[in-house]
């Protein structure tokens, strides 16, 4: 069969601009379809919303698959699957129907596939029940369901149990998932389908790519098991990778701050195996938007199987940030390569303050642009009677920013010098300090005129 499956998905679809996220690598492959032959049902769903486009795109890769497991059963595009296999035709709407049985004419099968028709609801019980009906118990070929949907459950009993079931019997169930009108609910495919759910699930919002989502299942279900597989993923330069967990199956390692690669000797050469592979990225852009995670990734082994991993996008929220107070200018200096030592005057310099540095951070909420904002921050220490004594006051003015739309503020870096003064702690010199932090803070661009006064006598 080679690799029935690949995946990519990540653990959220929102972050924050230095947030961080789990990314996950998918692989299944099975032993050879001519050698291991297989009874395969294509589960179809023609209930309403497959109307018009949908259901023309779903006919057209439900064909295309059946073509390719024609030729894959016995290399030869004769219109008859070889070599012991079989596959049979479900559609459900309102209820499911088996438009053929366990079959090998091609001519059947697309017969079966192109007189569907959409309308109705969605049964997705009736249909894995229909489904497994197909099978003969006694059979030792092995057995898969292919469920093609684009809506949610509207009608029938709950499809899970009858789902787990099949699986609990053997069965290999693969979802392929439209997100049509009605939506979609992926957690119930994942559900539904064979574990990992990474490795037998794949989903698109666009029904010309369901051409190439049927053909690559039946291309890779086709193929022998994958070996000397590697797996190079490039993330997009505005994450790097924090660090990698072992893989289930193989080795992975970091190559640098922004790749990895991914080596497995062997996957489902002598019964279907999954591996997977989790590794964690921080975004270190300050610009926002919605990022793809990888820049590229690419795939290869020795049996030559055609495999594409998705490209999951994330939103990236960023704050604006603003620095009101500069860092120290530095002072350049040069050491030549040949001394061991240098001798430099560095200039004067002037004593601040004996004591602490306190640097503190806060956000502006929902400031709305073309408005400064005045911003001042009280902080005082507190002794062990809980008496306060002043500490510093700064007052700024925040710069109004363009966005279309309020937004927060973020006002970085606000320092206090604070003198040495033990007296208000018995704590000794490296004893905890109690302070208190206040922020005021208010708009300075108004539209409002105060009307003019009138005197009268």
């Amino acid at each position: 069969m080679g690799v029935t499956n690949s995946n990519k998905v990540i653990n959220t679809d929102r972050i924050t601009c230095d947030g961080a996220l789990r990314v996950t690598l998918a692989l299944t492959a099975a032993p050879d379809i001519v050698s291991n032959p297989t009874d395969i049902v294509l589960v179809l769903d023609r209930s309403g919303s497959m109307t018009g486009a949908p259901l023309a795109a779903m006919k057209l890769g439900a064909k295309t698959f059946i073509d390719l497991i024609d030729e894959a059963t016995d290399n030869n595009k004769d219109g008859q699957i070889g070599s012991g296999s079989q596959m049979g035709v479900v559609s459900f709407s309102n209820t499911a129907v088996a438009n053929t049985q366990l079959i090998t004419s091609v001519d059947a099968l697309k017969t079966a596939v192109d007189g569907l028709t959409a309308g109705g609801s969605t049964n997705h019980a009736d249909a894995f029940t229909k489904a497994v009906q197909l099978f003969d118990p006694a059979s030792t070929n092995a057995k898969v369901i292919v469920m093609f949907t684009d809506g949610n459950t509207t009608t029938g009993a709950p499809p899970a149990p009858i789902a787990s079931a099949a699986r609990a019997m053997g069965i290999i169930i693969y979802c392929i998932g439209l997100i049509g009108s009605d939506g979609l609910d992926i957690t119930a495919l994942n559900d539904w389908a064979t574990d990992p759910d990474a490795s037998h699930v794949a989903v698109t919002p666009d029904a010309a790519d369901l051409e190439a989502l049927f053909a690559e299942l039946a291309a890779n279900i086709s193929k022998p098991g994958a070996t000397n597989i590697a797996i190079h993923e490039v993330v997009n330069p505005d994450f790097v990778i924090t660090s990698i967990s072992s893989p289930t199956k193989g080795s992975a390692t970091m190559l640098d701050a922004h790749s990895l690669r991914w080596n497995i000797p062997q996957l489902g050469v002598s019964s279907s195996e999954s591996a997977t592979l989790d590794f964690f990225i921080r975004h270190i852009s300050q610009l926002p938007g919605t990022k793809l995670v990888n820049e590229s990734i690419t795939y290869s082994d020795n049996e030559g199987n055609v495999v594409s991993f998705p490209k999951p996008t994330v939103s990236v929220s960023c704050d604006i940030v603003v620095h009101p107070e500069d860092c120290p200018v530095p002072v350049e200096l040069t050491v030549e390569g040949c001394k061991d030592s240098v001798l430099v005057d560095m200039g004067d310099v002037y004593l601040e303050s004996q004591g602490q540095i306190i640097q503190m951070d806060v956000t502006i909420k929902n400031v709305c642009p073309g408005k400064r904002v005045a911003l001042a921050a009280i902080l005082t220490e507190v002794d062990q009677s809980g008496m306060e004594y002043q500490r510093g006051m700064k007052v700024m003015t925040i710069p109004a920013h363009n966005f279309p739309m309020c937004r927060d503020v973020l006002v970085k870096c606000i320092k206090f010098v604070v003198p040495d003064n033990r007296s208000l702690s018995n704590e000794g010199i490296c004893g905890p300090r109690k302070f208190k932090a206040r922020f005021l803070a208010n708009n300075i661009d108004t539209d409002y005129r105060c009307c003019e006064s009138v005197i009268t006598l």
